[in-house]
């Protein structure tokens, strides 16, 4: 299958792809404010390196939330 350029693709693919990049960066701004606002003791593993994971496409948010935050104490 070979790639396609913006100006080939419909109007409705187009806004699709508009929708998951939004979305995509949604869910990155989301984790990186709260891994900022999160203590250092409520994170596993250590800030750095989560927010560097966070910046791997969905992959790095989703784990963040789901392996990197520790229960608030």
């Amino acid at each position: 299958m070979a790639a396609r350029s913006w100006s080939e693709l419909s109007t409705t693919q187009r806004r699709a792809v508009t929708a998951l990049g939004v979305a995509e960066v949604a869910l990155a701004v989301t984790a990186w404010v709260d891994l900022a606002r999160r203590p250092a003791r409520a994170v596993a593993g250590g800030k750095t390196r989560w927010a560097g994971v966070i910046a791997i496409s969905w992959v790095g948010p989703i784990l963040y939330f789901t392996r990197g935050r520790l229960p608030r104490t």
